[in-house]
């Protein structure tokens, strides 16, 4: 057929699909007759009336046909052939829904459309008794803020309601009746309400009878066992009822509150009902709470229980279900006798003579049981304290002699109830009441609901493995008041050791509950229940919907609803009916039908049903897998031309239905019945329904397993140890989660069938990796248990079991030769269902067939049965290796077998051929080599060796090195020669000792790709792989457990090593050691802490700069080497709040303090900063105290020993011998603070009275009119003497430079290839960027951009200019300001050490001059460091000359332009570290240097800031005035505020504003380049106010200019400007010491030292400096310094 003509008559058989066919009610013979008037539309689903029905087409319009009394026109009314509803054209209908005389549309947007009769309500429009066309309703939810319309997905009509599903599984009611399940007693209802007891679960269908209702909830998540309340909730009754009758004690949870029975008019409001039960002669007893009704009431129910559930729930037959289902009044009782002897006690003989009959009746139609019983040990459950309180009311009930047993009674009433109570269904859930009035009663409701809601008390079904007197929640015990408590055979069955549950069916499936059918279902009811349509075993109305118990577990998956009957279909493929049977309508003549009963219908099973108004349809399938329909109700048949109505006893097959095609849906209403039919074009229809019937049918024998087998094998005792226990119980697991995935796809497939029948849209195809996954799961847990011989260890203990069911266990594994084992039976029946798979890659196939090759379903089903065939093939393959694998367990020693027999463990290949063998064994020795697939295994005599696959290496050996046929392992811990007998056995081994390292690699068994047909290539193993191993030879890691990267056998990359003793190390390794960085902790038994390190290691050992932490709360961090401190480093000791709180910085040797460092001793508040050796202070060194005591000078052993100078606090110094810590001893000098000395012999300790031999000067004030006092010399004289003694600056932190010249692969400063450290700095940079990558708090986004930008080596080529000079000072602030740089580090690092040096203790005034120094010391090291970087960067001092167009437009002053370079002198720009490094550094160091410049003038900045204050007292003019400064300098006007004013006698703080501001801003600035500038700036402010006042130009003379400058630095009220002054005078650039500029800077010093006034002198310094300043910027102040300054001799 060529692909024309397929293609033609595809689309004839879509015209095929869908047909409608109709028939009257009531009559088993009828020919069905197509439904004229469609042309050809394909319907896809129908809906009956009473005498109507709605049609939905593919297109999605509907159609109505029937009588249709509520359209306007007498033709309308009454419609042979179906009427388009043009009101819903273009909306695209997606289902339709008829009531008895109304219907309903769900639109595809989920909008409602109804019409029809509305006398009820029932169409949601008020006041209109009949809507004739289709009108949209309105359904939003009250509970959002704004109103949220609703979306429907699915609509059910009644007689006088209407029921909605949403899109979020909720139900809308609206209509009349308590069929609507709303909390009112107002009706109609017009506006749709949600019914609110169903809020929170998950409703997946509904129903609607005449006036009953159904709907099918998705189970609740399995929750814990929680208290059961004592009474009910709504009508305040005991849950649990006690009664004494003769010797025993009746306990009883029967009770069940009514739930809403609808409350008359003429009762009384006060009214209170009891629990109503139907007894034997259908009367309705109710009691009310009084004692006289107590028991009888008991009594009553326990009637019920016998006469409804039969002799198989009394006598709890063995995994047989009676056709009746129990009520809710069951009762459990022990055996036939104890039942007989209660019955007599009674004294009812009725109830005698009924037992008797129901105990000898067989179960005409037995059920196999969903729940199983397992027996696993665990944990016992939970007590409640409702039966705790049962038990001792129980006691005192009976007499002493309960009460002398009462603690062995609770203990065993306590294990019963845990082991029959069901931990999700609680009394509370099936309770109800009455209550005085409407209001109450909707009280009542509301409060039901939120306590049910919350409490979790809806009922759940979960299917597990349990014994069967949990079936239908009954556990009634009876509790004598002897000795024996309870039953003997109840106490039997506690005795045995507790077993824990068992889920066969999932509890929760995850993926597959998401897109297939949920079996975890229940069915719950509500509306009137006068003919036992509700299914509780009564015939009370409920007004809101109550679970349905007896079909928990059913797993129901369809649900409908008749007249006044109801259907339940099951996955299984059976009917559950209930209600009234007048006609036969429930397919079974058993009663009572106020609960659920199995329908029995012939054929292989029903998988669809329809319930009319007094009659069923059974859709089943039959042999030929063509859907047979089958009829129970009312038949009326003509004999004579009379009618006579009749009623079916069971089913009927109606055989014409069969003729007319493959039927799809079945639907029943009133007067007729209606089929959509689908032609079999090109088989396409029939293969669809093959697979969809052999699934069903799949699923039915797997069912038939899990209940007829695994229940009874699980429960036997003595199943082996308890890891055959535990295999088995996995196997049953994954065989029930196969199970339940085969129900869900079944229940798919029935709906699949009823659909569009798209072929894409098949599970199988769609979700084919739930299918492949699950059966290769249970296909390992399956070969797991053969491989350990559990089928054999299974045959024992079972013996028995299978000797009794052989016939059934060859039926179910469709095995049929005589003499088989049972052990072959039992492996055959657990393999069995991966012939399933072959079943789905053939009817796949057919399906194929039914498409063009071209087409994309062809492909898409050709490629899914090929990896179905595939999987197949692959399943047995394992099957194969698994019994390959037993074989030889059998055969292998005994001794090994238990070390080495895991149940994943499979054999590939071994030597006993002797075809591999040991190079250079011994000449008797024995090698026996194993390949598993997992390790290989090499076995000597009786002992062995396992070297895991996934740590195992093999590559073939050369010839040319005469191992001829070798093949080399290497392992983490051996490397061996395996040399083979001929060259194919070495390619074999070869081949499969790779491909088995290759599978262990990647954690599967050789697994298809899903999709690839199972042509996988072969791949080699990698060398570098991420594997787990266990040490257990190397004496450095013995028994330690590494997890991480390998290289040939060696730990190589990422990992993690943890110890036996508790040591781990996380980090990188490189060929089997540490190496990296990496993070290390050790544990201290004694302190109970672990010893923590994170740094770098190199060869094993802690190599590089990390941090430890050791258990004693020390912290270092810093360099180590060979495990050892070395290199700079910080140590804390201790806290604060500790006993010797102590911080050292400085350099390590070998573990120990040597070299310089700086020790802070926070408990005697001293700071040593010096010289070690050796852990001890050793050499020259520096301390001081928080007492203001300084010493400098030599230390031996800890002590200060030898020369040295003390000072304190009022500067007294002596400068001489020392023998001990601040103990004087042997010559000195010690000089007082007015100048007086005294030289000679001292000893003493200082501060404790000192013994002196000497002689006491006292020097003559005035030698000469030029002299000064030595008084006002002794600070110079300090000055000058400190620092002598101390460590040289360049002495100091050579560690910390050392090591940033290692970074850069320079062994000694300067030392070393330039190109090479600049690759170490890109790699430094790279390797720190990608070990923060996981850290992006540590990295910001402009932070990694500027470590990309460090990357790149800076070139230069040409003739250095200041162009490249500024490109180089860019890249130092780059590269300063990230700690991953070299650079950076280093700088942070002396900053570190510079704060630890001179904060705390160390901000002492005296070590200024130190601190100064260090500074220095640092610029010269680092410029050191940036020269041989930067080589084209000209030495120290060298000038870059300016090009011709930067020195362009380098203007004076008074123009207004400063420049930039303006420091440096003509004609170029001089190249400082200062002024290269200063910049970058003194920033982050300018807190601690400013304190020590603050603390060193506090006396004279005191007495500057007090000149300060008294000034600034007085206004602009009188300042003026007193200053000196010329009138003609005074600004007429001043602006305010942007309002220019007049200055006048009362302004204050206006003249000059704009200088003052400008100079206030030096505090802002940290190099002297940038507080020179400040000054500048403030001058050129000074100098544009003047022009402004003068109106002409005019040059400044040093009389002009320095009182005018005096005014600006007072209004300025710049607190520490001395210190700021000095700072400038230390750190300015060398080269201005030389030329004019040095010139005016010591003169600046000569005035200071003539000057007797402060004040005076600190004015006339800042003047100076800013005149000095001004003169190296401007040319046309020469002349003017030169008339004007004052000549002084330079030298003195």
């Amino acid at each position: 057929m060529d692909s024309q003509e397929r293609s033609s008559e595809e689309a004839e058989g879509a015209k095929e699909r869908g047909l409608v066919y109709v028939w009257k009610a009531s009559s088993c013979s009828v020919t069905p007759e197509r439904l004229p008037g469609l042309s050809g539309k394909t319907v896809l689903q129908a809906a009956l009336g009473i005498h109507h029905g709605l049609l939905l087409t593919e297109g999605g319009e509907v159609y109505s046909f029937g009588k249709l009394p509520w359209r306007s026109g007498p033709e309308d009314s009454c419609a042979n052939s179906p009427v388009l509803e043009n009101t819903l054209l273009g909306h695209h209908v997606i289902t339709v829904a008829a009531g008895s005389f109304h219907n309903g549309a769900v639109t595809e947007s989920g909008v409602v459309y109804m019409w029809g009769n509305n006398s009820a309500g029932q169409c949601a429009v008020a006041n209109q008794p009949c809507v004739p066309e289709p009108q949209p309703i309105s359904i939003s939810d009250s509970e959002t803020s704004p109103l949220l319309s609703v979306r429907i997905l699915q609509l059910a009509c009644g007689e006088e309601h209407t029921l909605a599903l949403s899109l979020s599984r909720e139900i809308w009611a609206w209509g009349s009746g308590c069929q609507l399940g709303l909390i009112t007693t107002t009706f109609p209802v017009t506006k749709p309400q949600k019914v609110e007891h169903l809020a929170g679960r998950v409703v997946l269908q509904i129903a609607c009878g005449a006036y009953h209702s159904l709907a099918l909830v998705q189970c609740l998540p399995v929750q814990e066992m929680k208290p059961i309340p004592e009474r009910c909730n709504h009508c305040s009754q005991l849950l649990i009822t006690m009664m004494d009758k003769e010797d025993h004690v009746i306990i009883s949870d029967s009770h069940c509150c009514p739930l809403g029975v609808a409350l008359s008019d003429n009762q009384p409001e006060n009214h209170v009902f009891c629990p109503s039960v139907e007894t034997l002669e259908g009367r309705s007893v109710t009691g009310s709470q009084s004692e006289d009704c107590q028991k009888p009431l008991v009594e009553e129910h326990m009637l019920v229980a016998l006469e409804s559930d039969g002799a198989s729930m009394l006598f709890g037959n063995d995994g047989q279900e009676d056709s009746g289902i129990s009520s809710p009044g069951n009762i459990l009782l022990p055996d036939k006798k104890e039942v007989k002897e209660y019955l007599i006690s009674l004294s009812d003989h009725s109830l005698n003579e009924g037992l008797e009959k129901n105990s000898c009746t067989e179960p005409e139609q037995p059920s196999q049981e969903e729940q199983l019983g397992a027996c696993i040990p665990g944990p016992p459950g939970t007590s409640t304290s409702a039966l705790n309180s049962l038990v001792a009311s129980c006691a005192s009930a009976v007499g002493v002699r309960v009460a002398a047993t009462y603690e062995a009674g609770a203990l065993s009433l306590k294990k019963v109830m845990n082991f029959y109570g069901t931990p999700s269904s609680e009394p509370g859930s099936q309770s109800g009441g009455g209550s005085p009035g409407p209001e109450a009663l909707k009280d009542s409701r509301e409060e039901q609901v939120r306590l049910e809601s919350m409490q979790g008390k809806k009922s759940s079904s979960l299917v597990d493995i349990r014994e069967e007197e949990s079936e239908g929640g009954s556990r009634r015990l009876s509790l004598p008041g002897l000795l024996s408590q309870v039953s003997p055979r109840l106490l039997r069955k506690v005795g045995r050791a507790k077993m824990r549950t068992v889920a066969l069916t999932p509890t929760y499936s995850g993926e597959a509950d998401a897109l297939l059918p949920s079996l975890r279902t229940e069915v719950w009811s509500w509306g009137k229940g006068k003919e036992g349509q509700l299914g509780h075993g009564d015939v009370l109305p409920r007004l809101q919907p109550l679970c349905v118990k007896s079909l928990d577990g059913k797993e129901v998956i369809h649900l409908s609803a008749g007249g006044h009957h109801s259907l339940a279909l099951t996955a299984k493929s059976q009917v559950y009916s209930w209600g009234s049977n007048i006609s036969g309508q429930l397919g079974h003549l058993n009663s009572p039908t106020t609960v659920p009963r199995l329908a029995k219908v012939c054929g292989d099973g029903v998988w669809s049903t329809a319930a009319g108004l007094d009659y069923s349809l059974f859709l089943a399938d039959e042999e030929d897998f063509q859907p047979g329909l089958y009829y129970s109700g009312q038949e009326t048949t003509t004999e004579n031309n009379l009618y006579e109505n009749s009623s079916t006893k069971s089913p009927v097959l109606l055989l014409s239905c069969s003729k007319i095609g493959y039927i799809s849906n079945v639907i029943a209403g009133g007067d007729n019945c209606l089929v959509l039919v689908d032609k079999n074009v090109m088989g396409y229809i029939a293969s669809l329904h093959e697979l969809a019937s052999t699934e069903r049918r799949f699923y039915f024998k797997l069912s038939e397993i899990k209940s007829q087998v695994l229940r009874p094998l699980l429960g036997l005792d003595n199943l082996g140890n308890a890891n055959t226990i535990q295999l088995l119980q996995e196997m049953a697991s994954r065989f029930s989660k196969l199970c339940y995935l085969i129900g869900q796809h079944g229940a798919s497939l029935s709906s699949f069938l009823h659909g569009v029948k798209e072929a894409r849209s098949l599970a199988i195809l769609k979700h084919s990796s739930l299918f492949l996954d699950s059966y290769t799961e249970y296909c390992t847990s399956v070969t797991n248990f053969l491989v350990m011989g559990g089928f054999m260890l299974l045959a024992k203990p079972a013996i028995d079991f299978l000797s009794k069911n052989q016939e059934l266990l060859q039926k179910l594994s469709e095995k049929n030769e005589e003499n088989l084992q049972l052990v072959e039976v039992l492996n055959a029946l657990f393999f069995m269902p991966f012939g399933r798979l072959h079943n789905y890659a053939r009817t796949l196939l057919k399906l194929a067939t039914c498409f063009e090759v071209a087409s994309p379903e062809y492909q898409k089903l050709q490629d899914s049965s090929s990896c179905y065939e595939s999987l197949a093939v692959h399943l047995s393959r394992k099957r194969k290796e698994a019994e390959y694998t037993l074989g030889f367990w059998k055969t292998f020693p005994g001794k090994m077998t238990d070390s080495l027999r895991k149940p994943e463990r499979r054999l590939i290949c071994e030597s006993s051929n002797r075809g591999l063998s040991l190079q250079h064994a011994g000449r008797f020795s024995v090698n026996w080599f194993i390949l598993f697939n997992d390790a290989l295994v090499h076995a000597q005599f009786s002992t062995h060796h396992i070297f895991p696959l996934s740590t195992l290496w093999v590559e073939a050996l050369s010839e040319e090195a005469g191992n001829v046929n070798g093949l080399k392992i290497t392992t983490p811990e051996e490397q061996f020669v395996l040399v083979s007998s001929t060259p194919q056995e070495k390619t074999k081994w070869l081949r499969a000792i790779s491909q088995a390292v290759d599978q262990a690699l990647k954690g599967t068994s050789d697994l298809i790709l899903y999709g690839a047909g199972g042509n996988v290539p072969r791949q080699e193993p990698p060398i570098s792989r991420s594997a787990k191993y266990t040490f257990y030879k190397d004496p450095r890691f013995k028994d330690a457990v590494y997890d991480g990267r390998w290289l040939s056998g060696k730990p190589h990359g990422r990992g993690i090593l943890k110890w036996a003793d508790g040591r781990m190390y996380s980090g990188t390794f490189r060929t089997g050691l540490e190496d990296g960085y990496g993070e290390y902790r050790v544990p201290n038994r004694a302190l109970n802490k672990d010893d923590h390190y994170v740094g770098y290691w190199k060869e094993g050992k802690m190599c590089g700069h990390g941090v430890y932490s050791y258990a004693t709360g020390e912290v270092y961090e810093g360099c180590f080497q060979d495990n050892m401190r070395h290199g700079h480093g910080l140590l804390r000791s201790g806290k604060l709040t500790s006993s010797s709180p102590s911080m050292f910085i400085g350099q390590w040797t070998m573990d120990k303090k040597s070299g310089y460092g700086v020790f802070d001793d926070i408990t005697r508040g001293e700071k040593y900063m010096g010289m070690w050796q050796d852990d001890l202070c050793q050499g020259n060194g520096v301390v001081v105290t928080q007492f203001g005591l300084y010493y400098e000078g030599a230390f031996s052993t800890n002590k200060m020993m030898g020369t040295g100078i003390l000072l304190s606090e009022d500067d007294t110094v002596y400068e001489g011998e020392f023998s001990d810590n601040w103990t004087l001893s042997g010559k000195g000098t010690l000089t007082l603070p007015n100048g007086d000395y005294i030289e000679g012999l001292f000893s003493g300790e200082w501060g404790s009275g000192i013994k002196i031999t000497g002689t006491y000067f006292k020097p003559s004030l005035y030698e000469n009119e030029k002299d000064k006092p030595k008084a006002l010399l002794n600070g110079h004289f300090i000055r000058r003497k400190l620092g002598i003694l101390a460590v040289p600056p360049d002495e100091k932190w050579k560690a910390v430079f050392e090591e940033c010249w290692n970074q850069l692969g320079c062994e000694s400063p300067g030392q070393g290839d330039r190109w090479k450290a600049w690759d170490n700095i890109a790699v430094a940079l790279t390797t720190n960027r990608r070990q923060h990558k996981d850290s992006p708090e540590l990295l910001s986004r402009s932070h990694t951009q500027t470590l990309e930008s460090l990357e790149f080596i800076p070139q230069h080529i040409g003739a250095f200019t200041l162009e490249k000079y500024e490109n180089i000072k860019k890249y130092l602030i780059k590269a300063c300001d990230t700690p991953l740089h070299p650079l950076g580090k280093l700088v942070e690092t002396l900053v570190a050490v510079y704060r630890m040096t001179y904060v705390g203790v160390g901000a002492n005034r005296r070590l200024l001059q130190e601190a100064v120094r260090e500074i220095k010391s640092y610029l010269k090291r680092i410029f050191q460091l940036v020269r041989f970087l930067f080589p084209d960067l000209p030495e120290e001092g060298s000038t870059i000359p300016f090009l011709a167009t930067e020195t362009k437009g380098r203007r004076s002053f008074c123009s207004g332009k400063s420049d930039s370079r303006s420091e440096s002198p003509e004609p170029g720009y001089v190249v400082t570290s200062f002024g290269l490094l200063l910049p970058v550094l003194l920033p982050r160091l300018y807190p601690p240097l400013f304190m020590l410049y603050a603390l060193d003038n506090e006396r004279e900045e005191d007495i500057y800031w007090e000149c300060v204050l008294r000034l600034n007292k007085q206004t602009d003019v009188a300042l003026l005035s007193f200053l000196g400064v010329q009138a003609k300098f005074w600004p007429g006007t001043v602006s305010i505020f942007g309002e220019s004013r007049k200055v006048s006698s009362n302004t204050k703080d206006a003249c000059f504003a704009s200088a003052v501001e400008c100079l206030q801003q030096i505090s802002t600035t940290f190099t002297p380049a940038d507080k020179l500038k400040v000054i500048q700036q403030t001058f050129e402010e000074i100098s544009q106010n003047v022009l402004e006042t003068l109106q002409e130009d005019f040059l400044w003379s040093m009389d002009d200019l320095f009182p005018v400058f005096l005014y600006v630095v007072l209004r300025a009220r710049i607190r520490n400007l001395g210190s700021e002054v000095h700072l400038i005078e230390d750190l300015m650039d060398p080269y201005l010491q030389h030329g004019e500029q040095g010139i005016m800077f010591t003169t600046l010093k000569n005035n200071l030292e003539e000057n007797d006034c402060l004040f005076a002198l600190l004015i006339q310094e800042i003047n100076y400096c800013v005149f000095n300043r001004i003169c190296s910027a401007s040319a046309f102040v020469k002349p003017t310094w030169c008339e004007c300054g004052t000549q002084r001799n330079l030298l003195e």
